[in-house]
């Protein structure tokens, strides 16, 4: 019963995400990470690390479904793939060394200057 329950909680997490990452077109991150701690119970590294593999599968099938459908710029694309999968790992590193606190900062942090941009 706690698996169903545990599980049911997940999908509605997912759906959530999954809602506003269409909605917005991104920012499933901001949504997830929360989620995933204060409903699920996840620690702040597992919170991240599973963000990235929820958001992961999400990315790829928009990007094939953008570069089928030619709504890309490839002297754009190009360098920031590159760029986003070296500070991918760069950051996947990261998570496992910096003390969870600092993790939580610099996530709250982002969050705050997102917000704050879109303010202006």
């Amino acid at each position: 019963m706690n698996t169903l329950k545990s599980n049911f909680k997940g999908i509605l997490c997912g759906l959530a995400t999954g809602a506003v990452n269409g909605v917005f077109g991104g920012g499933g991150g901001m949504v997830v990470v929360p989620l995933l701690k204060n409903i699920l119970g996840y620690d702040e590294r597992r919170a991240h690390a599973t963000a990235i593999l929820v958001i992961a599968p999400v990315c790829a099938a928009s990007a094939v479904t953008y570069l089928i459908n030619g709504y890309f710029a490839p002297e754009v694309v190009i360098p920031a793939a590159i760029g986003s999968v070296a500070g991918g790992a760069l950051g996947a590193f990261a998570l496992g060394k910096l003390p969870e606190f600092i993790v939580n900062a610099v996530f709250v942090a982002v969050m705050l200057a997102a917000g704050v941009r879109l303010l202006f």
